[in-house]
């Protein structure tokens, strides 16, 4: 890619990480580096972060995989019953015989996009720089907690 964007051998370029904030802080390194040494892979759309299941609900028939609290509820309903539900704490917990069932047809990306109203030398300040309180601050306004149900 330090040539150009022809010879991207797969066309997509995937950040897998845990879902947690050791994770999310993994995350914002790379998309770091890509913004600030190959800032043409975000903005003609290469980059992607996949999103990885919570839980595993099964029965002896079927699995699924969820990615919320409202889907881990849905299966559970839908396999009825007492189901096996397991919380995945990161990827190190899921077998390379699990994690070919949510990476194929199936595979959930979130595509990393650039805000065209601010340059790139903006964002790297603002995530990146020393305004640790006013980035505090917008952690904070933005954050989006899920709590895991208690099961009766």
């Amino acid at each position: 890619i330090e040539e150009s964007l022809e010879d991207l051998r797969y066309n997509n370029i995937v950040i897998a990480t845990d879902a947690d904030v050791d994770g999310m802080h993994i995350r914002l390194l790379l998309i770091t580096f890509f913004l600030q040494f190959f800032p043409e892979v975000i903005k003609e759309g290469h980059l992607y972060i996949l999103q990885t299941p919570l839980f595993r609900v099964r029965n002896k028939k079927e699995t699924i995989y969820c990615y919320s609290e409202q889907e881990r509820r849905d299966a559970i309903e839908k396999l009825s019953g007492k189901p096996e539900i397991t919380r995945f704490k990161g990827l190190g917990e899921i077998s390379p015989d699990e994690f070919v069932h949510f990476i194929g047809d199936d595979i959930r990306l979130d595509p990393v996009m650039l805000d065209k109203d601010k340059s790139i030398e903006e964002l790297l300040s603002f995530y990146m720089g020393k305004n640790t309180p006013s980035r505090q601050e917008f952690i904070i306004e933005n954050l989006k907690v899920e709590l895991d149900a208690v099961e009766e």
